[in-house]
């Protein structure tokens, strides 16, 4: 396993893990699509003007640009669903559903379409880290004002399934770009820039309905701004770079990582709360993740399940 692509998708995974500790200081009027659309809106067109000579290479070639396109719907799909999965279950469970969920449905992609076996370190890496996320799920209270936003119980779980939404969307870009990757004719910075830009595209218009509160004041405008540039812009720059070389269902996996940082920001700067069940959970997403970038790196030929 390339070490140079796990250091990449370690950052990229800190950044992201600031997410929802940041957004969670906007104003109660600015909804969670708005949040959704500027953060993946604006990032996505940036990250395609910075890569806009290669970007427009990968989508004028046919067979990279169908995998573009699929992505493209999984970019759209998975800041509203994670956004708004956020806002009813709060910043760590909603966090822990839709990143925890992300490595299966990334290997029911992979064995749907490519009937691709995982190797047995991947699958204990990912049972141990699962388990955590379910753990996590459970030990993991909402801030009490995300309780009364979600009405109850009947909004937690329906915040819960907009996790899993955001999870499939998650799983779904994250193959589509590196099965454009794999085919060797473009970086993998072109391939998410166009990826990410066509998302854009489709994002641009929610954010034209719902993100004027947005603008009401420069904090806003910041938050706004670092969401986009930091764990936006600069993330998915080094989430390209860790798709080199790395299966998808070990990318999902490895940046299980991203809901153990957004755990640990919800309790210390939200001020939700975690049991002591949640911080075994916690425990056992790093474990996962220490199983699976132990690998020795050389030859070595791999068990099969």
């Amino acid at each position: 396993m390339p070490w140079s692509g796990v250091i990449a998708l370690v950052l990229a995974s800190l950044l992201w893990g600031t997410t929802g500790t940041t957004a969670s200081f906007l104003p109660d009027d600015v909804s969670p699509l708005a949040i959704g659309a500027s953060t993946m809106g604006i990032g996505g067109l940036l990250l395609f003007a910075a890569t806009a000579r290669v970007s427009i290479g990968v989508l004028r070639d046919r067979r990279a640009r169908r995998w573009v396109l699929i992505g493209a719907i999984g970019v759209f799909t998975y800041p509203l669903a994670f956004y708004a999965g956020m806002d009813l279950a709060g910043v760590a469970v909603g966090n822990v559903v839709a990143l925890g969920s992300g490595p299966v449905f990334a290997a029911l992609l992979e064995w749907v379409i490519e009937r691709r076996r995982l190797d047995r370190r991947w699958a204990i890496s990912t049972a141990l880290a699962v388990a955590g996320i379910v753990l996590l799920a459970f030990g993991a209270e909402p801030s009490r004002g995300a309780v009364d936003a979600a009405a109850g119980r009947g909004g937690i779980v329906a915040g819960v399934l907009l996790g899993l939404l955001a999870g499939l969307a998650y799983a779904l870009y994250t193959y589509a770009s590196g099965r454009a990757v794999k085919l060797g004719a473009h970086p993998s910075r072109g391939v998410m820039g166009s990826m990410f830009g066509a998302g854009a595209v489709l994002l641009l218009p929610v954010l034209l309905i719902t993100g004027a509160p947005l603008l009401q004041s420069w904090t806003t405008i910041g938050i706004a701004g670092y969401l986009a540039i930091g764990p936006m812009f600069i993330a998915y720059l080094l989430f390209g770079i860790g798709l080199r070389g790395i299966p998808s269902s070990t990318v999902t996996t490895i940046t299980l990582l991203e809901p153990v940082v957004a755990t640990v920001l919800a309790v210390a700067v939200v001020g939700e709360r975690l049991s002591p069940i949640g911080w075994i959970g916690l425990g056992l997403v790093l474990a996962g993740l220490a199983v699976l970038i132990s690998a020795r790196r050389g030859p070595k030929i791999a068990e099969r399940l």
